[in-house]
């Protein structure tokens, strides 16, 4: 709670003890520095399995997650811009959902938070008695999370460094009152739909996520072209973004991947109604780190992201499931990207 500044006729709030930041994902630390031990083995059985693959989350280090601001400016990536451009017509109509359900000054987490600026957005509309944003990228959400308390000083923030995808367990410094989930960018994409149905599911939860509902961002369903070139920009910056996970994984396994010996590859596969991101080796190759080496035949892939598209129904269809009721969503006129609230 604020307390007021002890002045005659002058009663300010002073700012809370925030932003509290909590490093959940690398407390523990392990070999190599920094990196969780379940990440070690996850990592190894990732690159050691007949198709390779490394988890997307693995993009976002500090460098990473720099890349990924640049690519949502890319006039090829369109779901920043479609998603702002619904909120910006839509922020009245969102407060007055969750107002009706009974939820105001929510507990606000913000999932796969990055920079904060689509929270920040929200704030003012939402009016959260406290934000939480979560993210992996450790050291770039601080600075975020520092950026939003400037902007809104009275705010109680507890930034959370955390890996999700792996189990949303919140400590007891987040309020259990009127939580709002915000999972804006359409990163649930990432989850293969069974992976996205039990993840949603924990969120509507009463033991576990305990959440009132869930604002959601999600990409739509439209023609390949458009799809294939928001991964595969002009300028190289997704094929940057791709390979600096190579760089990522040689810091958490000190491996030995050449960027250099790799090719960006972005298709989208119309039978899982995915993107999919690889990286291709231009030629015979080992890479090494410790205690395990792997080869790689020329033309042979690691799977890097899988990026699922959903119509209107389907992902209506998705969060009742889970779950959730009262959905209802707000889109662009080109029905390229929509914005879901459901309540639980």
């Amino acid at each position: 709670m604020n307390l007021p500044l002890n002045i005659p006729g002058l009663s300010i709030p002073l700012p809370p003890a925030s932003p509290q930041f909590m490093d959940l994902y690398s407390r523990h630390k392990a070999q190599p520095p920094g990196l969780a031990l379940s990440s070690v083995q996850e990592l190894t059985d990732g690159l050691r399995a007949p198709a390779a693959s490394v988890s997307p989350k693995f993009f976002y280090n500090a460098l990473g997650s720099k890349l990924f601001e640049a690519i949502t400016k890319l006039d090829e990536y369109y779901p920043t811009r479609t998603e702002a451009g619904i909120f910006e017509a839509s922020y009245p109509q969102i407060a007055e959902a969750l107002a009706a359900g009974g939820v105001r000054s929510p507990c606000l987490i913000d999932l796969g938070a990055g920079n904060c600026a689509k929270a920040a957005a929200l704030i003012p509309h939402l009016q959260p008695r406290q934000y939480v944003p979560v993210d992996i990228s450790v050291d770039f959400l601080k600075d975020a999370a520092g950026q939003v308390q400037n902007s809104f000083p009275a705010l109680d923030i507890v930034g959370l460094g955390m890996d999700f995808s792996s189990g949303l367990v919140l400590p007891e410094e987040v309020q259990h009152h009127d939580r709002v989930f915000f999972y804006p960018g359409s990163s649930l994409g990432n989850f293969h739909p069974d992976q996205a149905l039990q993840f949603l599911q924990h969120i509507a939860d009463p033991a576990q996520g305990k959440a009132r509902g869930l604002l959601l961002g999600i990409d739509l369903v439209k023609d390949r072209a458009t799809l294939e070139a928001a991964y595969d920009d002009a300028l190289g910056v997704t094929a940057a973004f791709n390979k600096n996970l190579l760089l990522n994984v040689n810091d958490l396994l000190q491996s030995d991947f050449d960027v250099s010996q790799w090719r960006h590859v972005a298709l989208f596969n119309q039978t899982q109604s995915r993107i999919e991101m690889h990286l291709e080796a231009m030629s015979e190759l080992t890479v090494r780190w410790r205690g395990h080496a792997r080869t790689f035949g020329a033309g042979e892939h690691i799977h890097t992201e899988c990026s699922y598209k959903y119509t209107l129904e389907g992902m209506a269809a998705l969060l009742q499931q889970a779950g959730f009721r009262h959905v209802q969503h707000w889109t662009d006129p080109k029905q390229w990207f929509a914005v879901f609230w459901a309540a639980v």
